[in-house]
């Protein structure tokens, strides 16, 4: 199991992520899905645990690329994002404000699905622990959600000749671009694990969050729906599928940047952790424990074990 405190810490990281910047929101976000990723896996071996220990201390130590490394003008450190606040009564039906907060920025993507990730985490969160639900934390992370309120849908590169593009500026195929047409979980979370299985080195593409943020921001969904507020899926879901089309409409730029790296071993394996070649490159800090928490939301929110399996061997894809 992962310790208890990554998750009252990383709730504190999401509420004082919007002193920083909406991007800070990936480190609290990575320590609740960490602490999770032991609750939907009691029995992973003592070096996976470890390992996703390891990831969440470097976080808090100020590693991640996203903290006051981004958000230069800060005042705080990323050690401070953890703090704890002053002692205060919680109360269950504040949280119903951060799906308040999320429903004024969920028509469109926002930031490669960002502001519906960390508000579907902390509601997770939250909803499983409504001791953790104080005036300060949901504040904050309402405040956080907030901050995505005029946010583009992420970028995307589009070679050479074009450059790096944002999302609302891009035109996307006016008829079939090949991208499946879904308007429910159950397809969403299909289609995602379809892509999951589909993956192939010799393709690659940069922008939007890549494969990694199209299935957290599905899983973020599938727990808006189990979390309480189904009102919001429907929207959540369309959104989710234009972050989808902008990033399968990405030319594979392998001939300029070489095939897309891979893992050797599964995350949720002892093999990964000690081969000596866990990656920390870039973003991968705060979204591998993402990642494997989001894929084992989005597997438990359908019934097909082929697919789930056949994901699940290709999960490595994305570390």
């Amino acid at each position: 199991m992962i310790n208890f405190e990554y998750l009252s810490k990383g709730l504190n990281g999401l509420a004082r992520a919007h002193q920083m910047s909406a991007m800070a929101g990936h480190l609290g976000a990575s320590l609740v899905a960490g602490y999770f990723i032991g609750e939907q896996r009691p029995d992973l071996d003592a070096e996976v645990n470890q390992g996703i220990e390891g990831d969440l201390d470097r976080v808090m130590a100020g590693e991640s690329v996203f903290g006051a490394k981004m958000a230069k003008k800060s005042k705080l450190m990323d050690s401070e994002l953890f703090a704890p606040f002053p002692k205060e009564k919680p109360d269950a039906s504040l949280i119903d404000g951060i799906a308040e907060a999320l429903e004024k920025n969920l028509a469109q993507p926002r930031e490669s699905g960002h502001n519906v990730i960390f508000a579907s985490i902390a509601i997770h969160a939250l909803k499983e622990h409504p001791d953790l639900a104080t005036p300060s934390i949901v504040d904050g992370i309402r405040k956080l959600i907030a901050l995505f309120d005029n946010a583009h849908p992420g970028s995307g590169y589009y070679g050479k000749a074009k450059g790096r593009i944002t999302g609302n500026k891009v035109t996307l195929p006016e008829g079939d671009d090949g991208t499946p047409h879904y308007t429910d979980v159950e397809g969403m979370v299909r289609a995602v694990l379809d892509e999951i299985i589909r993956q192939d080195p010799k393709v690659q593409t940069q922008g939007y969050g890549g494969l990694v943020h199209v299935n957290n921001h599905a899983a973020a969904i599938t727990d808006l729906a189990q979390y309480g507020y189904p009102e919001l899926v429907p929207v959540a879901i369309a959104s989710h599928h234009r972050h989808l089309r902008l990033w399968r409409n990405l030319p594979n730029v392998a001939d300029e940047f070489g095939p897309a790296p891979f893992a050797e071993f599964s995350p949720f394996t002892a093999a990964y952790w000690t081969s000596g070649k866990v990656s920390y490159d870039h973003a991968l800090l705060t979204h591998r424990v993402k990642t494997m928490f989001g894929f084992d939301e989005l597997a438990e929110a359908i019934e097909d074990e082929t697919r789930e399996k056949q994901a699940y061997d290709k999960l490595r894809y994305m570390m």
